[in-house]
């Protein structure tokens, strides 16, 4: 499995940037893709994540409502659109893929990943 993150940069408070994430060496039914975001000293939290299948989503409080985590399967990729960004947004951004149980919740912390990309620098100025 392979990971390829994109799209990161320097945005103004209360603009947009749109990360991309895709995915290779196989299908991802039964996944479920997220992205965390990392800064220095700091563990990588959780952001957002979609089920490959059903396409469920899910979010971290504090980006409700300005981001949002969206796939395409033809393009085997899983996109994060990030509105309304805030300085505090700032950090790198990594996509992971976590192989789903049948059955139970679906929980994304970063030690139930089993796979990750590269991170991407997101940098947003007051």
């Amino acid at each position: 499995v392979q990971l390829q993150a994109s799209g990161g940069g320097l945005a103004q408070a209360g603009g947009s940037l749109r990360l991309s994430c895709a995915a290779s060496g196989r299908t991802f039914g039964g996944y479920g893709m997220g992205w965390f975001r990392q800064t220095p000293g700091k563990e990588r939290d959780f952001v957002a994540a979609i089920t490959w299948s059903g396409g469920s989503t899910f979010y971290a409080d504090s980006v409700e409502g300005r981001f949002t985590i969206s796939r395409d399967d033809a393009r085997n990729t899983v996109y994060l659109q990030m509105d309304s960004l805030k300085p505090e947004d700032t950090a790198v951004y990594y996509c992971a893929a976590r192989i789903l149980p049948r059955s139970g919740s679906f929980y994304f912390t970063a030690n139930l990943m089993n796979y990750w990309g590269q991170g991407t620098q997101v940098t947003v100025s007051s």
